[in-house]
């Protein structure tokens, strides 16, 4: 165990002080709120010689933004550099550690948000400062610390883009979370960069039916109707089909493990990746998830009406078929609603930044393959797209071969190796400086 401060990489003390601040997302604007950790961040921006801008959208819910004078002045498009400071839910009786105390051990910083996403904010502050330490950046960077992200960034990037578009002038590209890290392919490292995101729609369905005694014979019971409409959303099995970037990244992995991929299913090359399946796998195919149900006050009344909620991810360009066939799905007497949606994204895995990225990462681990990939979750890169930002993902990590990086977002004692933010820290330092 690491005890004393001189000891850790500043990345890992930035990351460990955001552990410690519990800013929890509940959705449906509940929250424990940002604020806190956003006057955090920027006042690393301030010691930076920065000047962080703040945008409450509403009391507690902060994000903070800082633009970074590049040494070309405004010649080429700005670069966002983004997180997000707010984190899911942690029960603590789950956890073998304080979700919120930061604890470091076994090489690794543990705590919800060591993954997801305040590891990646720690190595934006240090990575920036050792580029303004030396000269700094080549191009405008517009640095920048949402809330709000795991409720789809309506109290947060959405927010700040519709209200603030003006911040991010001259930018045209972006760079943020889920990507950038290390699997384990054939026995040989590889690196995924996101250069895509699936749609969301988050559907709240309520069925109707008679109120009754709960002793009565009643076959229009709004319970068993939404009971049936969710088993057959739950059991849905959505076809594979592949788009140009999952395309690319099924031939990657074909040519590294040596097989035919017309011979090989899209299923059976996503498998070969490990750990990496959990993301890869939902990145062919449309996902239909339900997550809550509600009905009812009391054992022996049956309500009148019953809601469940439905977490669905399609793939860019998919979003009214699948919506008429979820319609097919539950059939009559349960109405859909979309209580949140945000758009598909593909980028090209091609371009001076892509470029930039890769030999970044050849820089620090050479000869490591990088590969595009389709995030099957979505990031605040969606807010950011209707400003026309191409955004990417790479938060670069290099992982050991048996640590399940995928499973630890929203998961159980999430934690990152401390080598690995030490990684990314250089991998980003010498992306800014250059790009």
């Amino acid at each position: 165990m690491v005890g004393m401060n001189e000891q850790l990489d500043e990345t890992a003390i930035i990351a460990r002080d955001l552990i410690r601040f519990d800013t929890t997302n509940y959705g449906e604007g509940r929250s424990k709120g940002e604020t806190e950790a956003a006057e955090y961040v920027g006042a690393k921006l301030e010691a930076l010689g920065l000047a962080p801008t703040y945008i409450d959208a509403e009391p507690g819910r902060t994000s903070v933004l800082a633009r970074v004078p590049g040494r070309t002045g405004s010649e080429r498009g700005a670069l966002v550099v983004h997180g997000h400071l707010d984190v899911v839910p942690a029960v603590a009786e789950d956890w073998s550690v304080d979700p919120f105390g930061g604890e470091i051990r076994d090489g690794m910083l543990w705590g919800r948000g060591a993954v997801d996403m305040k590891n990646m904010d720690a190595m934006i502050l240090t990575a920036l400062g050792d580029v303004l330490e030396h000269g700094g950046p080549e191009r405008d960077l517009i640095v920048a610390f949402f809330s709000d992200e795991e409720a789809g960034g309506v109290r947060g990037s959405h927010h700040v883009v519709e209200h603030h578009p003006e911040l991010f002038a001259g930018a045209t590209e972006a760079i943020s979370e889920v990507g950038g890290y290390s699997i384990t392919v054939g026995g040989e490292r590889a690196y995924l960069l996101q250069t895509g995101e699936k749609s969301l729609r988050w559907l709240t369905l309520t069925a109707h039916g008679a109120a009754s005694h709960g002793s009565q014979v009643v076959r229009d019971n709004a319970v068993t109707r939404l009971a049936e409409a969710i088993v057959a959303i739950g059991r849905e099995e959505w076809p594979v089909r592949l788009t140009g970037t999952t395309s690319a990244l099924l031939g990657e992995i074909a040519r590294i493990l040596g097989v035919d991929p017309e011979r090989t299913g899209p299923d059976e090359l996503a498998f070969a990746t490990g750990t990496a399946n959990r993301f890869i796998a939902s990145s062919l195919r449309t996902t239909s998830n339900p997550t809550r149900l509600e009905a009812g006050y009391k054992h022996n009344v049956i309500p009148g009406t019953a809601q469940a909620f439905v977490d669905v991810r399609t793939l860019p360009g998919e979003e009214d078929q699948v919506m008429a066939r979820l319609r097919e799905l539950v059939g009559d007497g349960i109405d859909i609603a979309v209580s949140h949606g945000d758009t598909g994204l593909e980028v090209p895995f091609e371009g001076p930044l892509v470029e930039a990225m890769v030999a970044a990462i050849g820089a620090h681990d050479p000869g490591a393959p990088v590969l595009p990939y389709l995030l099957g979750a979505g990031t605040d890169n969606k807010a950011l797209s209707l400003l026309g930002i191409a955004g990417y993902g790479f938060a670069p990590l290099r992982l050991p071969a048996d640590f399940d990086f995928p499973s630890l977002f929203h998961g159980v004692d999430e934690r990152v190796p401390l080598d690995a933010l030490v990684f990314g820290r250089r991998v980003l330092r010498d992306l800014l400086a250059r790009y």
